[in-house]
């Protein structure tokens, strides 16, 4: 394999796959590699790469053949029914899309994306077991792991039973938090009331300061008694 068809086979959309894609949609039947390689001007090595790219990706399916005489069937390649799962996502403009609109609804826009958070801090934290009374600690632990597996890079302090504050030094939606910073961290914050509260935790969230230091968040907390 040439160093290009490496760089190109990193690239989901590269311009010969796409060519080995088109080639085995206007065939009208499942193609071997030598006529994949024939009809695309390359050596049948290269047209294997890609084919096996394409099959990997999802966009195309390998077969064999019905056997008509003795030997092997031959492998062939047709491309998958459905929409293409290797091209372009534009999931940042999706959630702008819905940001904007969320954002539209005034004052009672921040307390919908609390909401939202809290339900879905509910359903993506690990629960405890059965009949076990989770302390402070544990609560904080186990929010921590759920941030950490989110990609907010938390720290806490070890040194207390329950910290009065959680530091996140990374934000995974930065950017849109930037933009819809009246949406995105109310949300943020609604997610670790809703993981707590899954918890039955003798803490809660009490609120999130976006950006308290230039890299950091900070999420305050208060014993659940006191909230």
């Amino acid at each position: 394999m040439t160093s290009g068809e490496r760089a190109e086979g990193s690239d989901p959309v590269a311009p010969r796959r796409r060519t080995v894609l088109e080639v085995l949609r206007t065939a009208g039947a499942p193609l071997g590699v030598n006529e994949v390689a024939e009809r695309v001007g390359v050596h049948a090595n290269t047209a294997r790469f890609h084919l096996e790219s394409l099959v990997t990706r999802g966009a195309v399916e390998r077969t064999l053949e019905a056997p008509s005489g003795p030997g092997r069937p031959r492998g062939v390649y047709a491309p998958r029914r459905g929409m293409d799962r290797g091209g372009r996502r534009e999931y940042r403009l999706l959630a702008r899309m819905l940001l904007s609109r969320l954002a539209s609804a005034g004052a009672d826009a921040e307390a919908e994306a609390v909401e939202a958070g809290r339900a879905w801090g509910r359903h993506l934290v690990d629960p405890a077991p059965p009949f076990h009374t989770v302390t402070g600690r544990e609560a904080v632990d186990r929010l921590v792991g759920l941030l950490a597996d989110l990609g907010f890079d938390p720290v806490s302090d070890e040194s207390d039973d329950v910290p009065d504050v959680i530091r996140l030094r990374h934000c995974p939606f930065l950017e849109l938090a930037e933009e819809y910073r009246q949406i995105v961290c109310p949300l943020h914050l609604g997610l670790m009331k809703g993981a707590l509260a899954e918890l039955d935790a003798p803490v809660a969230a009490d609120r999130l300061e976006p950006f308290a230091e230039p890299d950091v968040c900070h999420a305050h907390f208060v014993h659940a008694r006191a909230a």
